[in-house]
């Protein structure tokens, strides 16, 4: 039976990707098929694997056509997460194609893959 795994993120560094990824997300770095080039990482309640990040030499995309959204349930939560990351080395990303009133803000990892924070109190979703 075919199942969803967990995505993977491409990266320059798999050290510092790692590093970033388990703070940001409060994951554990495994050993499962761990190398220079592979890092596999999980909730640290042993649940199960949630993301992993794999050395890639393809340049970055500016618009990704697949990227993560992490959710939060309030706007003082999203601006604080928001600043958790930038302190953990993400960065601010100049994004070119919010809508009005957006719920998400775009930021990129270490590596500059962009991703969202979106603010669920006041996604689509959450009205």
């Amino acid at each position: 039976m075919l199942r969803l795994g967990f995505p993977v993120i491409g990266v320059e560094d798999v050290a510092r990707a790692t590093e970033f990824w388990t703070a940001a997300l409060n994951l554990v770095a495994t050993q499962d098929w761990a190398s220079d080039t592979w890092r596999t990482l999980a909730h640290p309640d042993g649940s199960g694997f949630a993301l992993a990040v794999m050395r890639s030499e393809s340049p970055v995309q500016t618009h990704p056509r697949l990227h993560l959204d992490l959710f939060v349930d309030t706007t003082a939560e999203q601006e604080a997460e928001i600043e958790r990351l930038v302190g953990l080395g993400a960065t601010r990303v100049d994004w070119d194609s919010y809508p009005p009133e957006s719920d998400f803000v775009v930021l990129a990892d270490p590596d500059g893959n962009a991703f969202c924070v979106v603010d669920l109190s006041v996604a689509p979703s959450g009205s």
